[in-house]
């Protein structure tokens, strides 16, 4: 039942029962985006497991995020269990064997695979203010945060360069606000402040160096078989936000760097957004503008986007249009809205004569799903009643040990493995404070320090005598000098002064007096 240049789904049912045909997904419209869904324990896990094998077994790299720690089997070879034996009878899966795929191990805090990070200039501001939940004040303050850092020459690679930047911000708002617009103060201090909350999250793990390159997600295997890349998120899914900012980057990151290839025989790359319902959720509408957009282009670049969630409610109409494959599983219906998820799956479908789809759909049995995909011209395929084919990999969680041993083979084993802290905004603007510290300190020391009399008259050292056009600024510096540093004159000083003052007129009167009286002689 395997064909060439196509991945085996299922085999669809008869309103009998009995087998209809295998189904399948065309690698030539891969790229066309996909969509999987259906309630929790209704085998959308093992659906997203079937395709990443049919994908990666093509030669077709596969990114995807493992929510629940199941996927990561899909590394391991599967072994012989009744249930999926038994579902392999049921299709008619003659062909059906156990196999192992290469798998890439990541984790944004590199404790169940690879480090993979990102810097703050390539997150950008808008996901940066998404992150942040900024409000349009305080996401206005960013953009011009990165302003400042182009034009200064700043390099934002991790939150406390970021932080030190806003900090520079706060103490120069006012000379700032007249050249790049209005920098409050308590915009400032929100934005740091949720800083703060986003590195008690673990996010200060996401942000620096050395940053994950597109091409070590774009890999081969020696076999021939993509590179499975599998990020494991159960820890990371306790911040919703930031892993659904991260797959966010990671699409734009995809969008941004890979050239156009028109409509390749297969992806380039598939890429699983798991749980996609955290992207919308309170999204901005720039933010689903740019998802929008980005699904919508990125066909060209040769990636296919697949997004895995609950309920097809979750994702927006305009990015529901772009969806071509579909596996729909069960979903219930006691409420309002999930009667209306319903009906709307079931008129996404291109009706079947044979049976209702907003029916069926309630009744679905587990890991069974109604599909359907492009097939010739790229048009969809009437909505079969599926039965999803058993995977070959290994249906749940490898091991911890067997997790040690794939990282210790893995192709990008010491990449990324080790922190970079390079000079970047952080130190370079500490060494610009430092420089104006102790140039301010320089000068004030100058002012303060003793000035050398340029002479003496009757053994004293008088201030303001010899000192020529610099008299009272040499005295004032003396007079500092004797003070030990404070800025005003005593009482005494100032009378010592004005003494001085009076015995060198009288002296200076006396000698000039002398000189005349012997030039007249």
């Amino acid at each position: 039942m395997i064909e060439e240049g196509k991945i085996f789904i299922g085999a669809s049912r008869n309103p009998d029962d009995s087998i209809n045909k295998p189904e399948y997904l065309d690698l030539k419209f891969g790229n066309r985006h996909g969509l999987v869904t259906g309630a929790t324990g209704t085998g959308k896990t093992v659906t997203l497991q079937v395709l990443a094998e049919g994908f990666s077994r093509a030669g077709v790299p596969v990114f995807a995020a493992d929510i629940k720690g199941d996927l990561s089997g899909i590394a391991a070879k599967g072994e012989p269990k009744d249930f999926l034996t038994k579902r392999a009878e049921q299709i008619g899966f003659t062909d059906y064997e156990f196999d192992q795929f290469p798998v890439i191990f990541w984790d944004l805090f590199g404790e169940k695979g690879h480090r993979v990070r990102t810097t703050i200039a390539e997150m950008g501001p808008l996901l940066l203010a998404r992150l942040m939940d900024a409000s349009e004040p305080q996401e206005g303050v960013i953009n011009i945060a990165f302003k400042i850092a182009d034009q200064g020459g700043l390099p934002l690679l991790d939150l406390k360069d970021f932080s030190s930047l806003l900090n520079y911000m706060g103490e120069n708002a006012s000379q700032l606000s007249n050249q790049y617009g209005l920098i409050s103060k308590a915009s400032v201090g929100s934005i740091q402040r949720a800083l703060l909350v986003l590195e008690q999250q673990g996010a200060e793990h996401f942000f620096g160096e050395p940053a994950l390159k597109i091409t070590d997600i774009m890999r081969t295997s020696n076999n021939g078989y993509g590179q499975i890349s599998v990020l494991a998120a159960d820890k990371l899914m306790m911040n919703p936000r930031l892993y659904a900012t991260f797959l966010l980057w990671l699409l734009s990151e995809l969008f941004e760097e890979l050239p156009e290839v028109g409509d390749p025989d297969k992806p380039k790359l598939v890429f699983f957004f798991d749980e996609a319902h955290l992207l919308f959720n309170d999204a901005p509408k720039v933010l689903t503008e740019r998802v929008e957009q980005v699904v919508r282009l990125i066909r060209s670049k040769g990636v296919g986007v697949y997004f895995v969630t609950q309920n097809p409610l979750d994702v927006p109409e305009t990015v529901l249009a772009q969806l071509g494959n579909r596996a729909q599983h069960a979903l219930r219906a006691y409420s309002p809205r999930e009667q209306k998820a319903v009906r709307t799956a079931a008129d996404t479908f291109r009706a079947n004569p044979a049976f209702d789809c907003a029916t069926v759909i309630t009744n679905l049995g587990t890991g069974e799903a109604l599909v359907s995909t492009l097939e010739a011209k790229g048009a969809p395929s009437i909505v079969e009643r599926t039965l999803i084919r058993p995977p070959s990999g290994r249906v749940g969680p490898v091991t911890d040990d067997e997790r040690r041993q794939i990282m210790d083979r893995s192709p990008v084993l010491g990449i990324y493995d080790e922190d970079i802290d390079r000079e970047s905004a952080f130190e370079l603007l500490a060494a610009r404070a430092k420089k104006a510290a102790d140039a301010e300190a320089a000068k004030r020391a100058q002012e303060e320090a003793p000035q050398q009399q340029g002479g003496t008259t009757s053994g004293w050292n008088l201030p303001g005598f010899g000192g020529g056009n610099d008299d009272n600024q040499q005295g004032r510096g003396q007079s500092r000098g004797r003070s030990s540093g404070y800025q005003r004159e005593t009482v005494v000083e100032a009378a010592m002064k004005s003494v001085a003052r009076t015995v060198a007129t009288q002296v200076g009167r006396a000698l000039v007096r002398g000189i005349l009286g012997s030039l007249k002689r």
